[in-house]
């Protein structure tokens, strides 16, 4: 099966880019699932339901989040009524929503998509993200009971990414790394077979400061002192993702590339596309 993750999407040059790529990326090269992180669809904070149902509407099959899960309180509310929104598995017991589903692929092929979020530099603090992972894993046999498995590893620190998936290598098909809205250049496929990458960047305007325009953060590092609210930038959007080939018999990892389309960082798409 073919896998197509797509980065933080920020504001709206994010949701733009991605409601306008994503239908014909899955019709031209054959996806058969898609997993977005959309924490920061919202003008940069949180998602709504409405941004939620028009990403489902473009062709994503799962939504994904982290720390600015909850910035849109109706968040709170939706969280249950929707099993393709996930927030990070290890908060703690009766949070909202949750962390993590199983989902029929195009291809009929079962997946399971969990969402965690890493401790080191993060706030807030929630459980242990390995542990996390070890309860969901504890009874799983990936090409048995699920033919894919898929972790979005929301967190800061890529020391921290780099364990979590030698932690769950050969028992997940994809480890996604999310959060800094950096791509990064390390995809890989781990010794175990799990295809790896440290941070798949966002979808947004690459022309100021994450997603965010720059003025603001810039002034807060001359002055700090805030003059105002962060506010989403609004220049053209780029899309930035990672797409992966799981093998039908195994559920590990077989190609992985990245995936940049639009302006400021040089497009990319897989030669085996």
């Amino acid at each position: 099966m073919r896998l197509l993750f797509l980065g933080d999407m920020v504001g709206r040059s994010g949701r733009a880019i991605v409601y306008d790529k994503l239908p014909g990326l899955i019709a031209d090269h054959a996806i058969d699932f898609v997993i977005v992180n959309g924490e920061n669809a919202a003008g940069g904070f949180g998602v709504t339901e409405q941004i939620l149902t028009d990403m489902l509407d473009a062709g994503a099959d799962v939504m994904t989040t982290g720390n600015h899960v909850w910035d849109q309180r109706e968040a709170l509310v939706f969280a249950d009524r929707h099993a393709g929104f996930l927030r990070p598995a290890n908060y703690p017991d009766g949070t909202p929503g949750r962390g993590m589903g199983v989902y029929e692929a195009r291809n009929g092929a079962r997946v399971m998509v969990s969402n965690i979020m890493g401790r080191v530099f993060m706030a807030p603090d929630l459980d242990d993200p390995f542990m996390a992972a070890e309860r969901q894993l504890e009874n799983v046999r990936l090409g048995h009971d699920f033919d894919c498995v898929v972790f979005d590893f929301h967190a800061e620190a890529t020391s921290e990414k780099v364990c979590f998936a030698h932690f769950v290598d050969g028992r997940a098909s994809l480890v996604v790394g999310t959060h800094t809205h950096t791509p990064t250049a390390d995809h890989m496929i781990f010794d175990g077979g799990t295809g790896y990458m440290s941070d798949v960047g966002m979808c947004g305007d690459y022309g100021h400061s994450l997603g965010m325009d720059k003025d603001e953060p810039l002034n807060r590092f001359l002055t700090k002192v805030p003059k105002g609210r962060f506010e989403a930038a609004s220049g053209p959007g780029t899309l930035c993702g990672v797409t992966a080939d799981i093998s039908d018999r195994t559920g590990l990892c077989e190609r992985i590339a990245p995936v940049r389309i639009g302006p400021r960082l040089a497009e990319t798409v897989p030669d085996w596309w």
